[in-house]
């Protein structure tokens, strides 16, 4: 709950900097805003390690392979990583790009989800043999 707090003060005093900012110089209100949301992840990093070993032991505990559960991980790190990409864009004013690095998320992430789709396909043709 504490994590939360500090993030969203950090969030809205980086805003609150960039709207000032953005005035004079709108390339630095744009690097303000990467720095705050670089400031955040780092804040977060210990914080995602525990979440991390935390899925990694419920694979192992659950005896469900490590190729099933990876492209869940990647397809969410793909999800967070467009849609902070695609808001940045979009505070740059280029909302096109924006909507084409969310287009671009959405492909990858599917492309990212192959083998499980595959796994479930291969065990509903075994289930209607």
């Amino acid at each position: 709950m504490e994590q939360i707090v500090q993030v969203t003060a950090l969030c809205v005093v980086g805003a609150l900097l960039a709207v000032v900012v953005r005035r004079g110089s709108p390339e630095c209100a744009l690097v303000l805003g990467i720095a705050a949301a670089v400031a955040v992840l780092v804040f977060l990093a210990q914080g995602l390690e525990e979440l991390m070993a935390f899925l990694a032991e419920l694979g192992e505990r659950s005896g469900i392979p490590e190729t099933l559960f990876m492209p869940l991980y990647k397809t969410l790190g793909i999800a967070l990583v467009v849609r902070v990409g695609a808001g940045l864009c979009r505070d740059a004013g280029e909302s096109a790009l924006g909507s084409v690095v969310e287009t671009a998320g959405a492909v990858c992430a599917m492309l990212t989800a192959l083998p499980l789709l595959r796994t479930v396909l291969d065990m509903l043709l075994e289930l209607m043999e």
